[in-house]
């Protein structure tokens, strides 16, 4: 009978750690609809699932992302621009977020026109704005880059206006100008897939007030590490390059689904996925 009981127990943990090992429970993502966030929420999202985790991803507004974290309604988001275009929400918020690492290195911001257009600078925009018609093609007003762009405008002492969108829009607006070769200015950022598919060029920013090179952070809620140990550790350790994200950017631009990619591109990246999950 004792060496029967000592069996189940034995059975039984060895289960329990299995069940461990797999990872329970659910993970509530949160995530912006910029080309680039949709891509790598979808990847970590597809890696947690496989660990065993249910996994919501929720699409909200800039602030209110960060928010949701910082408030516990979401697990964690991977779209902190930092250390400029995020930095009011991480300054309000960051007694109750925690940065755990960047998966993104070399981002920027700036405003982007199509290549044959002959200016150079947004001064040259101070100096005529005709040149981009009196406008500055913008996305969603919550967005980082919208109040850089609103600084930008203040800085140069610009006569244009700018006009809120979303990616799509702005990028829709864009394929238009160079489709009739007219001259545009976006507010742009990478990665980004329209840097794959047209020939641009970032206008130079002698004030400054874009910003200069940033990182993408992790960030996740405060007790995470205690609640989902094993979820923290993957987060924290959650990367991708440049090349990556704006590959699988122009895929689903072109009509990919992005589930779809992100399977295919874990699919075909298994050391890179294995060093996220490593314990």
């Amino acid at each position: 009978m004792k060496r029967t009981l000592a069996a189940i127990l034995l059975a039984s943990a060895a289960l329990s750690g299995a069940a461990q090992a797999q990872g329970t429970g659910t993970v509530n993502l949160a995530y912006v609809e910029w080309s680039d966030t949709v891509v790598a929420t979808n990847i970590l999202a597809a890696v947690l699932e496989d660990e065993g985790y249910t996994v919501n991803m929720t699409p909200l507004p800039g602030a209110a992302m960060w928010q949701a974290v910082a408030t516990g309604e979401a697990d964690a988001h991977v779209a902190g621009w930092l250390p400029v275009t995020h930095a009011a929400y991480y300054e309000q918020l960051q007694d109750q977020v925690e940065l755990v690492g960047v998966n993104i290195e070399g981002a920027r911001l700036g405003w982007a026109v199509p290549a044959y257009m002959e200016i150079d600078s947004i001064q040259d925009i101070a100096d005529d704005p005709s040149v981009v018609n009196g406008q500055v093609i913008g996305i969603d007003p919550g967005a980082g880059l919208m109040s850089a762009s609103e600084q930008a405008i203040a800085d140069y002492g610009l006569d244009v206006t700018l006009m809120d969108g979303s990616d799509a829009t702005m990028t829709a607006a864009l394929q238009d100008a160079i489709s009739r070769e007219e001259p545009i200015v976006v507010t742009a950022w990478t990665p980004h897939w329209m840097f794959s598919r047209w020939d641009l060029k970032y206008l130079e920013d002698p004030e400054g007030s874009l910003g200069s090179e940033e990182t993408v952070n992790n960030v996740v809620r405060a007790g995470l590490s205690d609640d989902m140990p094993d979820v923290y550790r993957i987060i924290s350790n959650f990367r991708l390059t440049l090349e990556d994200e704006e590959a699988l950017m122009l895929e689903n631009e072109e009509g990919g689904d992005p589930a779809a990619t992100a399977r295919a591109w874990i699919e075909a990246n298994p050391d890179k996925v294995a060093e996220w999950t490593a314990e």
